[in-house]
């Protein structure tokens, strides 16, 4: 293959020309497709080799949650962190370094998937996409921080059950594995607001439907957070319910104040949503 079949087989340049309208043959759509998972595949790579040299600092952060936690507990529970298997030490060094490389290289395959959604797109569509794109980022990582920061408390908890005849052994892997999922919930948690706000302005919900329901958004998320938290303690629970109705709350506003827009711009002659009853 030469340089320049190299280069077109890496870009997913299209081989045929691009409509006015912006249509593309579909030959040339899976080929950018192609193209942008390459791209991705060996970005994400090239962070995971990266990732391998800061093993124990990334070793640091995993393990702090728990050694914070002992610090709190009973001297009298005993508690360590163990590997079992031989292979243990090397599956933890891969998982970890993964999930740091897919934290870290989000940036870039998550602009490969924007860029090849866009162009279908229509003006409107791409504006709010944007927007949205720019407040989920940030938002997930504040619920992330949020589940870091509530961590400790509820490993505390959860070890402290254990009877002081006993010792209990944290298999690290499954305690690896325990972080990410706690870590996960609390950053989906804080986008659910932002799919409200997504679906008022898609016409789906509206913002006095959400303000009818308030008390019942109000309790599910109670109940949410509830299941969601690993820990029984109602501190973590409230880490996690309060900054979601907060957001919920948040969301309300920005829909009425859109349903309110929308509302001045409709034409007189569709003054009335579609289940209203007319003066007339």
């Amino acid at each position: 293959m030469s340089l320049s079949g190299v280069f077109d087989y890496f870009s997913g340049r299209p081989h045929h020309p691009v409509g006015e309208d912006g249509r593309m043959a579909l030959s040339d759509h899976l080929r950018e497709l192609r193209a942008r998972l390459l791209k991705s595949a060996l970005f994400l790579t090239l962070t995971f080799l990266v990732s391998l040299f800061f093993y124990d600092q990334l070793l640091d952060v995993i393990e702090h949650p728990y050694l914070a936690a002992r610090e709190q507990l009973d001297p009298d529970t005993k508690s360590e962190v163990v590997l079992n298997g031989v292979t243990a030490g090397l599956m933890l060094q891969l998982k970890l370094c993964g999930v740091a490389a897919i934290v870290a290289s989000s940036p870039y395959w998550l602009y490969q998937i924007w860029a090849f959604i866009v162009p279908g797109l229509h003006a409107n569509e791409k504006k709010w996409s944007r927007l949205f794109a720019a407040i989920a980022g940030p938002l997930f990582l504040l619920g992330v921080a949020t589940g870091y920061y509530v961590l400790p408390k509820g490993i505390e908890v959860l070890i402290g059950f254990t009877p002081n005849s006993v010792t209990n052994l944290v298999e690290f892997t499954q305690f690896f594995s325990f972080i990410t999922r706690m870590l996960l919930v609390f950053g989906v948690a804080f986008e659910i607001p932002l799919f409200v706000i997504m679906l008022n302005l898609a016409g789906v919900v509206s913002g006095k439907a959400i303000g009818k329901y308030r008390p019942w958004i109000i309790l599910g998320t109670f109940v949410f957070a509830a299941v969601a938290t690993p820990s029984t303690d109602p501190f973590s629970m409230l880490m996690l319910a309060i900054p979601m109705m907060l957001l919920f709350l948040v969301a309300e506003v920005i829909a009425r104040w859109s349903d309110r827009i929308r509302g001045r711009r409709r034409p007189s002659t569709d003054q009335w949503a579609d289940d209203e009853v007319s003066p007339l």
